[in-house]
């Protein structure tokens, strides 16, 4: 058994079992022993081990003395991690690294049953590993309880701010115990990181381990330069070039992710995807089909740049340019993990190359640029890859030399091993032609081709909208020119000078004609020699001819004979003359100073209030208009039965259905065996349902009602209120 300094000793026999031997520089630094009990913002490169460095860390704090968790009615450690898939990995790290203490982790990440999480947190689990979201949603549901939390980590925390998630890390550390343990663990720690734990970190303690300014030794970064419309043959011929037990190819857009996990199904390779829009099982699947060596290509997002950890991955291809320097460290980190080695290629068209350069020199990394592999280099390695197969230098077996000398002396030597190669060659996806690459610094030569160029000079300018855009084709189509043709095009303000190559002069001129017109309006001169330097004058001033506005004095209208100009009228002339305004408002010479009087303010005097007497005013409306009062007579109606002349003879209407529905009621209708109207039976006297009989014999009271036949009992009507539509 390997002895771990400063390791419990459960934990140093499970890292015994997992087959460590040494610990890595991050791991060691965190269990330095000034930093046992203190906050720690740690930075180190990605595949240093930084999962199972927290996991030790926490343990002293978590275990105390004992060698065993007891069980615990709420969780005593949460890890938060940006993705679903970082979470679960950390979650199968943390179990077997805690195998031997008896600890029950947990997962709370997103697309997973929330009953069954909720189930678990309940059960007496000891350390909860989740996304940032789902931790949210049961913290504040109550089924996370985080009041006897002893240490939280936050894993990759600068990408969980990059994805939007500070708001809930907020939340989650303030309902976190103040006297917790806090530990941050990132592969770059921007200045938003160090803001984040100043805010909730006590004296956090700054680890970082020296390899982190170096670039990192164990991956070889290349960049090829290719043609813009040219990136996935590039690819295809990259994945060919290595063969790599397994290559993960990183693209911008989800887009983009199925558009080649389609493409390169086409063509033979076993693909997965992996992005963001795809469900949680899916994403799990996709993972494990690359750990099982189902897969051998991963086309994903930057979903997986984060901690991802697939074992054997050898090779990162760059499809699209990140952005910045963190994408690419965390990208290219998926491969050379744990000392085991690494290419990460990018995939560089030409018109990136400046901005690539950059963007290597800020993430401090030293690239090998080159082209990618041609068809011949990838045939040369696949002869190179049969030549030192393993299984050639493998023992054989008493039955394999039987058998082999069995086809050696049926098929000869040279039948088999074309058969093993054809065999070789069977389930390779066919490399693709390049498009040339351009030259590295695209730089035009210097044209010497006009030292003796002839002028021609164009009736138009730059007054007539003249520009080399319609000038250059105009004058290709008219000469029949092309553009090597012409040379300089100079644009005036009324004119336009042409320069045309020496040998072209000739088809020019016959061209155009005896006419020197061009587009019917284009007027073309031959110049004797190269037209002197215009200096062009300022635009004129548009408003030169107009003149400056001056504020004249207000002067009258001269009199002409004592009258103005406007028609005369009779106060004319005994109007006095308008004195101008220097008559009028300029001062005498001999004139006193004005003086200022002072403001005198008048005394209030009340006057006596005088009560008019009341008078009252006579009636004067005119009383002939008010009618007077007549009193008729009145007239006794005569009762002899005689109508009177004035009177409308009477007639007695009969109800019927019509006068009911033109009344908006119904009609009604007496219902047999209903208790009242013609159908109701005879009642027997003093017998049930009939009217207790006040007189002798049982007789009731006759009754006056219509319909009713004498001795019967009083009918009760009810009122039916009918509705009408």
């Amino acid at each position: 058994m390997t002895d771990f300094e400063g390791v419990l000793p459960a934990l140093g026999q499970a890292l015994t079992k997992r087959g460590y031997t040494v610990l890595t520089p991050v791991q060691n630094a965190v269990l330095a022993p000034e930093l046992r009990d203190a906050d720690a913002l740690v930075s180190a490169q990605t595949g240093s081990g930084k999962t199972v460095a927290f996991g030790l860390a926490l343990a002293p704090t978590l275990l105390g003395d004992s060698e065993r968790f007891e069980y615990a009615k709420a969780p005593l450690a949460l890890a938060v991690a940006p993705t679903r898939e970082l979470a679960l990995q950390v979650k199968r790290e943390l179990e077997w690294l805690y195998e031997n203490t008896g600890a029950k982790v947990v997962s709370c990440v997103g697309g997973m049953d929330m009953r069954m999480e909720r189930k678990n947190l309940q059960s007496g689990a000891h350390i909860v590993v989740g996304t940032p979201g789902r931790l949210r949603d049961h913290i504040e549901r109550g089924s996370f309880d985080t009041s006897n939390l002893k240490g939280v980590v936050l894993d990759e925390a600068d990408e969980m701010l990059d994805l939007g998630f500070r708001d809930d890390l907020e939340y989650i550390l303030d309902s976190a115990p103040s006297e917790r343990r806090t530990l941050m663990f990132s592969a770059t720690v921007p200045r938003t990181i160090a803001t984040l734990a100043k805010k909730f970190q006590r004296d956090a303690v700054r680890v970082t381990t020296a390899a982190e300014q170096d670039q990192h030794v164990d991956i070889d970064y290349r960049a090829l330069t290719i043609a813009p419309n040219d990136r996935e043959n590039a690819i295809i011929n990259v994945l060919r070039y290595y063969e790599a037990k397994s290559a993960i190819v990183f693209c911008a857009t989800r887009a983009t992710v199925n558009h080649m996990t389609s493409r390169f199904n086409n063509r033979g390779f076993s693909v997965v995807a992996l992005s963001g829009e795809l469900s949680q099982n899916e994403r799990t699947h996709a993972l494990q089909a690359m750990r099982d060596g189902r897969a051998r290509v991963c086309i994903a997002t930057d979903v997986a740049a984060r901690g991802i950890d697939l074992p054997n991955l050898e090779l990162v291809i760059h499809a699209d340019i990140p952005k910045s320097r963190d994408p690419l460290l965390h990208r290219s980190g998926r491969t050379g993990r744990a000392g085991r080695k690494g290419t990460s290629v990018l995939i560089v068209p030409h018109n990136w190359r400046k901005r690539t350069e950059r963007l290597l020199a800020s993430a401090n990394v030293s690239a090998t640029w080159a082209v990618p592999p041609s068809l011949d280099e990838i045939a040369s390695r696949d002869h190179q890859r049969i030549l030192e197969a393993p299984v050639l230098a493998e023992p054989l077996t008493e039955d394999e030399i039987t058998f082999a000398k069995e086809l050696l002396a049926k098929h000869g030597a040279e039948q088999i091993a074309a058969a093993y190669l054809r065999l070789q060659r069977t389930d390779q996806p066919v490399p693709e032609e390049l498009i040339d690459s351009v030259p590295e610094e695209q730089q035009r030569p210097p044209r010497d081709d006009f030292k003796n160029g002839v002028w021609f000079s164009l009736s138009v300018g730059r007054k007539h909208n003249a520009e080399p855009r319609w000038l250059l084709p105009t004058l290709c189509r008219a000469g029949h020119l092309t553009k090597r043709d012409i040379g300089a095009i100079k644009i005036q303000q009324n004119e336009t000078h042409v320069e045309l190559a020496p040998e072209c002069v000739d088809r020019f001129l016959e061209a155009i004609g005896p006419t020197r017109k061009m587009e019917k309006s284009i007027t073309v001169n031959r110049l004797d020699g190269a037209p002197a330097p215009q200096r062009e004058a300022p635009p004129a001033n548009p408003y030169a001819k107009k003149r400056t506005f001056k504020t004249k004095m207000y002067a009258p209208e001269p009199y002409e004979g004592g009258k103005s100009k406007r028609s005369a009228s009779s106060d004319d002339a005994e109007r006095p003359a308008r004195a101008t305004f220097t008559e009028k408002d300029s001062p005498a010479p001999d004139a006193p100073a004005f003086e200022k009087k002072s403001y005198e303010k008048k005394a209030y005097e009340k006057k006596p209030y005088e009560k008019k007497p009341y008078e009252k005013k006579p009636y004067d409306k005119n009383s002939s208009e008010k009618k007077p009062f007549e009193k008729k007579p009145y007239e006794k109606k005569s009762t002899d039965g005689a109508p009177s002349a004035d009177a409308k003879p009477w007639v007695k209407k009969s109800k019927s259905a019509d006068d009911n529905k033109s009344a908006g009621k119904k009609p009604y209708k007496a219902k047999t065996g209903s208790g009242f109207g013609k159908g109701t039976p005879k009642p027997k006297p003093g017998g049930k349902g009939g009217a207790k009989s006040t007189f002798k014999g049982g007789a009731s009271k006759p009754t006056s009602h219509s319909g009713a036949k004498p001795g019967s009992a009083p009918i009760k009507r009810k009122k039916l209120h009918l509705k009408t539509d």
